[in-house]
């Protein structure tokens, strides 16, 4: 049996999806774990680097073979590994596979992203949560939910790679205090995926508790920061 050597991140939703994919293949018993900390700069050691130039997780080294970004990896996992019950996940019909990818682009680029925008930006530079960032975030899922209309999954009759991936951004959501209550799509559809993804909880339940514990360790970063910034600003008017 191969080994496939992970590199992820604890807590990290891209990460989050790789897992998942490999539950659902049945191949993550395969899989070796090399955690790399963002917090303690670990992406950017030169043995790291030497693997992915980028500095970013997941990657996976599959016999001899390095790749990342996780939606390429999972691509790339189903085509190898994935048997007769898997070939929906990502199937060879073009046109379903074009929606496929569509819908994977609108997490990457639409979805995700202004998630990430409203939500980790005030984990970056300290600034409060946007208003219109907000409701950014709120017109992508309402696309999603239009989406999820008269359809069982993102992509039809069938869950494929598009389901797991938008799981793991509704559930990172979430955790993180933003309901979709009102997108009734989406909850349908979330609480369907969830149930017919292996290992679902097992995998998810320490994702929550990293994810969260990164995230209170940024915000008491930058209110220190924010703090000193004060301070600073205060000593400068005073000599002033």
């Amino acid at each position: 049996m191969s080994i496939i050597d992970f590199y992820c991140m604890p807590g990290s939703p891209p990460c989050a999806f790789l897992d998942l994919t490999g539950a659902m293949l049945g191949i993550d018993h395969r899989f070796r774990y090399h955690s790399k900390e963002f917090r303690r700069s670990e992406t950017l050691e030169e043995d790291f680097i030497k693997i992915n130039p980028q500095h970013t997780v997941p990657v996976i080294i599959d016999e001899g073979f390095t790749l990342w970004e996780s939606r390429a990896i999972c691509k790339y996992l189903v085509a190898k590994y994935g048997k007769e019950e898997h070939k929906n996940l990502y199937p060879a019909d073009i046109k379903t596979r074009a929606i496929i990818d569509q819908r994977l682009d609108f997490d990457l680029g639409i979805l995700y992203a202004r998630f990430y925008e409203y939500y980790y930006w005030q984990l970056i530079d300290g600034s409060p949560l946007s208003e219109v960032r907000f409701k950014l975030l709120q017109e992508a899922l309402g696309f999603l939910n239009s989406f999820l209309e008269g359809s069982k999954f993102a992509v039809g009759s069938n869950m494929t790679l598009a389901d797991l991936n938008i799981l793991v951004s509704i559930e990172t959501m979430r955790i993180s205090g933003i309901g979709v209550e009102q997108y009734p799509n989406i909850v349908r559809w979330f609480e369907l995926v969830k149930s017919m993804t292996p290992k679902f909880e097992k995998i998810m339940k320490p994702y929550r508790k990293h994810h969260n514990d990164v995230v209170d360790h940024y915000l008491e970063a930058t209110v220190f920061q924010r703090n000193q910034k004060i301070i600073s600003d205060l000593a400068t008017s005073d000599k002033n």
